[in-house]
């Protein structure tokens, strides 16, 4: 049995990263991982779709689908993305008649439209999402880190905040280089 984690969609957006894709970053519920996953834009326009609530005057394909299986008295029990391999997302859709259940190979983008449509858990292999996931910080830590980091800016000497400033700017860290200058600045005017 593989261990599974259940996700959620997170956001949809175009891709940065392929003209004419879009990605589709599905958030860990009960965790801090992403796990984004380039699909292409009919997809991403049906997923779009169902999470805005828009109604089309005609079915859509997914729609179709979601329907055909109801009406074969079956049902999208959930979605796993059970692989992945070279950068591409293998998914399993599961569904139950009766007690028997079918699982059947999908394209991931696919698999996660018809799950919104169906209103079915997403599923994520738990070696598929410690290869591929993204950790997210908590949003209170990385507050906490920078007040602590802005409070030691503060305890320092203006020497000591200078060599951070020259040793950032070696590093091209601007980020924090522009903390530090800032930091300079404001006790300069003190």
């Amino acid at each position: 049995m593989v261990n599974k984690i259940l996700l959620e969609v997170a956001a949809l957006s175009e891709s940065i990263a392929s003209t004419g894709s879009y990605t589709v970053v599905l958030s860990e519920v009960s965790g801090n991982r992403r796990l984004p996953v380039v699909i292409g834009s009919f997809e991403a326009q049906a997923i779009h779709i169902k999470l805005a609530n828009i109604q089309t005057p005609r079915p859509l394909t997914h729609d179709l689908l979601v329907n055909l299986i109801q009406c074969l008295d079956t049902e999208i029990e959930e979605v796993l993305i059970v692989d992945i391999k070279e950068g591409v997302f293998y998914a399993k859709i599961q569904i139950r008649k009766g007690i028997e259940t079918i699982s059947l190979d999908a394209r991931t983008s696919d698999a996660i439209a018809l799950a919104v449509r169906a209103e079915c858990p997403i599923f994520v292999a738990e070696y598929v999402l410690d290869e591929a996931g993204i950790v997210v910080e908590d949003e209170r830590e990385t507050a906490a880190k920078n007040k602590k980091k802005i409070n030691s800016n503060k305890t320092k000497t203006i020497e000591d905040l200078e060599l951070d400033l020259a040793k950032a700017l070696g590093k091209e860290n601007y980020e924090k280089a522009a903390k530090i200058r800032d930091e300079i600045k404001k006790r300069d005017k003190n």
